[in-house]
C-alpha cells in the first residue's frame, strides 16, 4: 500500500459521519438535471454521493482510500441508498479512460487537486453535463505569523491554486457559477480562501 493511500486509510478509520456535502453543490443544487448518472470524485466519506443519490442520481463514488469506500457503503446501507463506491487511482491512465466510457452528466469534485487528470474530467462528462468543483487557493485569510486551521488545508502550495486558476483550467466549458472571494471573505464565511466552480460542457 502506497504512502498516500496509507495516510488516509488512517485518517478515515476515526471518523464515522459522512463528510459535509461541499459547499458549491449545496449552493446550486437548482443548477443539477432533474436525473443522470453523478460521480464523487476523490469521494472520502461520501457526503456528494449520498446527496446525489437522495435526489435519484445514479451515484457512484471513487476515492485512493479503501477504508474510505468501506465507509460509504455502510453510510448508503444505513440510509437506504444505493451509491456505487469504489476504490481507484484516478492518477492511473486506466482509470482515466474508464472514466471517460462511464460518462456522467455530474462530477463533483472537493479538496482534491490532480492538474493532470482536468482533460479526463472534461472528457468523461457527457454532453450538456456539469461540473462541480471546490478546493484550496494560494490566497489565504490572515497573515504568515497566524497557524493555519487544521482544517485549512495543505500546506503545500503545489496542491493550492493560483488566482483565477481554475477557470483557466475548465476555460473549454461554459462557467455557470463562480466565487473566489480570497482575502476579502469575513472569517465567518464558510468558504474562506477556496474557489468554487460550476461550469457545463455545451
Amino acid at each position: 500500500m502506497n504512502d498516500i493511500r496509507k495516510k488516509w486509510n488512517d485518517r478515515y478509520e476515526q471518523v464515522h459521519v459522512p463528510n459535509q456535502v461541499i459547499d458549491v453543490l449545496e449552493l446550486n443544487l437548482h443548477l443539477l438535471p432533474a436525473q443522470g448518472k453523478s460521480l464523487d470524485l476523490a469521494c472520502g466519506l461520501g457526503g456528494n454521493a449520498l446527496r446525489m443519490a437522495e435526489r435519484g442520481f445514479e451515484s457512484h463514488a471513487w476515492d485512493l482510500s479503501d477504508a474510505a469506500i468501506e465507509k460509504v457503503h455502510e453510510f448508503a446501507q444505513e440510509r437506504h441508498l444505493n451509491v456505487s463506491a469504489k476504490q481507484c487511482d484516478i492518477s492511473q491512465n486506466e482509470r482515466q479512460t474508464e472514466m471517460h466510457e462511464e460518462g456522467f452528466d455530474v462530477i463533483i469534485v472537493g479538496h482534491f487537486l490532480l492538474r493532470e487528470i482536468i482533460p479526463a474530467l472534461i472528457s468523461a462528462l457527457k454532453p450538456g453535463g456539469l461540473i462541480f468543483y471546490q478546493t484550496f487557493v494560494e490566497e489565504e485569510q490572515g497573515n504568515e505569523n497566524e497557524q493555519p486551521a487544521p482544517d485549512s488545508g495543505p500546506r503545500n502550495k503545489f496542491f493550492r491554486l493560483k488566482k483565477n486558476e481554475l477557470l483557466e483550467l475548465f476555460s473549454e466549458l461554459t462557467v455557470r457559477y463562480y466565487r473566489e472571494e480570497g482575502l476579502l471573505a469575513e472569517r465567518e464565511e464558510n468558504v474562506p480562501g477556496e474557489a468554487l466552480l460550476v461550469a457545463q460542457k455545451v
